[in-house]
């Protein structure tokens, strides 16, 4: 059910505690969820996993009467306590394998990667984020990648698995990487910081829905 609730999803909302309070991360998630995430990941930069489980029990729990898949960023130790549904790692997070090994074969397992060559070494996946495309404050010096390698991907690797645009998109922005060549995007800063997160997720995944459609 989870892996096919992947496949049919377009926006994927993070909760990052680097711009949302950590009392404020309940009321943020019901947002996302209302305005049309399909998934949500619970990124805690900083925070050890015994933070993260007790943080987010709440919202899981919320995503899973919602239906909506719950992801924990890097700490396979916190996702499994938190019984989630899936994991997000890093290019420096280890393997596939040892993940694998780690948290068994129930839950989806995420890979952000930054090239074409990263993107085409992750197809054991079950999906990808690829970028940074822009300069984004939530990678801290780390350059856009730019938009020309989004077609190409989507292309090769794209009907094997879902490629999730990261970094720097915004809903002023967010036609050009559709435009691009992207199907799916991650949205971050543009909607945590929204002064109504409901109504941005809500404008983003229409953007969404149109090109999709087209």
């Amino acid at each position: 059910m989870i892996r096919s609730h992947l496949a049919e999803a377009t926006l994927y909302g993070i909760l990052d505690l680097g711009y949302v309070d950590r009392g404020r991360l309940f009321e943020v998630a019901k947002a996302l969820i209302a305005g049309g995430a399909d998934l949500l990941q619970l990124r805690a930069k900083g925070y050890q996993p015994s933070e993260i489980i007790e943080m987010g029990g709440e919202v899981r729990d919320y995503c899973r009467a919602s239906g909506i898949p719950f992801i924990v960023n890097d700490f396979a130790e916190a996702a499994l306590e938190l019984d989630a549904d899936g994991l997000h790692l890093g290019q420096d997070d280890g393997s596939y394998e040892e993940a694998r090994e780690r948290v068994g074969d129930h839950m989806i397992l995420g890979r952000s990667t930054h090239s074409p060559e990263q993107a085409l070494a992750a197809t054991n996946f079950d999906y990808i984020g690829f970028g940074p495309l822009f300069p984004t404050p939530t990678k801290k010096g780390r350059p856009g990648i730019g938009l020309q390698d989004l077609a190409a991907v989507q292309a090769s690797i794209g009907s094997q698995l879902p490629v999730f645009s990261i970094g720097g998109v915004k809903r002023t922005n967010l036609s050009e990487v559709l435009a691009a060549g992207a199907r799916r995007t991650v949205i971050v800063s543009d909607l945590l910081t929204a002064s109504n997160i409901r109504l941005a997720t809500q404008e983003a995944k229409e953007m969404l829905r149109v090109a999709n459609e087209q």
